[in-house]
């Protein structure tokens, strides 16, 4: 009982302690850090890969909802 007492105190503490850390840290830009970084940093290339890996993906989605489905085809040639 008094270790889980323990425990739970100990995490409302930590909680307490990183909500006026937050608080505090409002200013904080993760893009205007990564444009501070050299091009060849892996951070950087591995944000702006993410940044490509939805563009495609969102145009990869827009192609698909405009053909027909591929179910669809297959039972027409039927």
């Amino acid at each position: 009982m008094g270790k889980k007492l323990l425990l739970g105190g100990g995490l409302i503490g930590a909680a307490f302690a990183a909500r006026r850390c937050a608080s505090h840290c409002g200013g904080f830009d993760f893009e205007q850090m990564l444009e501070r970084m050299p091009k060849n940093s892996p951070p950087k290339w591995m944000f702006r890969n993410i940044n490509a890996i939805r563009e495609n993906t969102e145009r990869i989605l827009e192609l698909l909802e405009h053909e027909p489905d591929a179910a669809e085809k297959a039972h027409r040639a039927a």
